[in-house]
């Protein structure tokens, strides 16, 4: 499936990104978001942004994502399961 959006010809200039970077990195920070939001795993997330789940994970600062996202009950939850 593809999602065509119109995007002003010069926006990926003004990034002083090529097509093809900015292309990337939009495919990213939709990845990105949609794991935020709890809507994909990481390893479906790293799918649609075209990278392996080891390099999605680790790109994930670059969108101000949290790669694990735990309130305090839930850390201690996991803490005492350990």
């Amino acid at each position: 499936m593809q999602i065509v959006v119109d995007v002003p010809a010069n926006l990926p200039d003004a990034l002083q990104q090529t097509q093809r970077e900015f292309a990337d990195d939009a495919k990213m920070a939709m990845a990105a978001k949609l794991y935020e939001m709890k809507r994909l795993s990481s390893g479906m997330a790293a799918t649609l942004a075209g990278v392996d789940r080891v390099r999605f994970l680790s790109d994930l600062h670059r969108y101000g994502v949290a790669i694990i996202d735990l309130d305090d009950d839930e850390l201690s939850s996991d803490i005492l399961n350990a």
